[in-house]
């Protein structure tokens, strides 16, 4: 098939890669536009970019889909098909309609739960057992296109949103390349989305990782394992901010948000049951364990944590 192929972060690179090993016709990229990475604010081109650099694809960077550039170039290029994965930019009809076989998005969650911005991080926070990847035909909704094809996976009790994201992105790649097969021999066949057990995943915002204490041990672990790496999950430890990175639950028990074992361990009491916080980075500092931590700083029983 020739192929323009729309995504942004590392995760779209293992999709692409696949599809351009698979033997298809990559005609084109489009990525969000290079923009300012860390600290010193360096301009930086996304993954999908290089990938397309390094492979002699060109690459465009639209600011939007609507302006009717963007519109005009596609159908000079007349692609079979375009296929979307984590592009950051919603399709208007005037480019669904474009290619011969539509356009197909690659989902990290099971549709038509988690429809939104942020499936991954929010399949951990939500407590969920099971995730996976859909591809579907793009309608104007929000993820709301017919099925082409799933793909399951357990979700790990400790598994971050950085490793879920990883292990997704190969799973994507792999769908991928599986549904554009079958649309071209004929035996995919396209399905509505159920009407029930729809739900949303939001953009994540940094506030959103401030842990909350009075929710049970298991909601607080699944939000620090789902905020982990970004924005990462934090509370407040004795006034300064301190960046939770890993933790485990514990069988302790006391009045929530509070410091309840403070030796060897550093262990919040929660609603229901307790979390131990293993591996902490208070603000200004590297991380570290919370051992070494409570070396240093004399968190007393009882301390609120908020």
């Amino acid at each position: 098939m020739r192929i323009v192929f729309m995504g942004t972060p590392d995760y779209s690179v293992k999709t692409l890669e696949a599809l351009k090993n698979a033997g298809h016709d990559i005609i084109a990229v489009f990525a969000r536009p290079d923009k300012p990475v860390g600290r010193k604010q360096i301009l930086t081109a996304p993954p999908t970019k290089v990938f397309a650099e390094n492979n002699g694809i060109v690459c465009y960077q639209p600011k939007t889909l609507r302006d009717g550039f963007a519109e005009s170039l596609l159908k000079q290029l007349n692609p079979d098909i375009i296929v979307v994965v984590a592009y950051g930019l919603i399709l208007p009809k005037e480019i669904l309609s474009i290619p011969k076989y539509g356009c197909v998005n690659g989902h990290a969650s099971l549709l038509p739960r988690h429809r939104g911005a942020s499936p991954i991080q929010w399949s951990i926070v939500c407590g969920d057992k099971i995730t996976g990847v859909t591809t579907m035909f793009m309608d104007e909704g929000m993820d709301t296109g017919d099925i082409l094809m799933t793909a399951k996976t357990d979700i790990g009790e400790y598994e971050t949103g950085e490793e879920l994201f990883d292990r997704l992105s190969y799973i994507s790649a792999n769908l991928m390349v599986q549904t554009l097969k079958g649309l071209e021999d004929g035996t995919v066949v396209p399905k509505k989305q159920p009407e029930t057990g729809v739900t949303y995943a939001p953009i994540i915002k940094k506030e959103m990782a401030h842990i909350d204490f009075s929710k049970t041990a298991k909601e607080v672990k699944n939000a620090i394992c789902g905020y982990y790496s970004w924005p990462c999950a934090f509370c407040f430890i004795d006034g300064k901010r301190v960046k939770v990175l890993k933790c485990k639950l514990s069988d302790k028990s006391g009045e929530s948000g509070t410091v309840i074992e403070n030796k060897d361990k550093l262990v919040i009491a929660c609603q229901v049951g307790a979390i131990e916080l293993t591996e902490i980075q208070p603000e200004g500092s590297k991380p570290m364990s919370a051992q070494t931590f409570l070396l240093g700083h004399s968190t007393e029983l009882g301390t609120p944590i908020l």
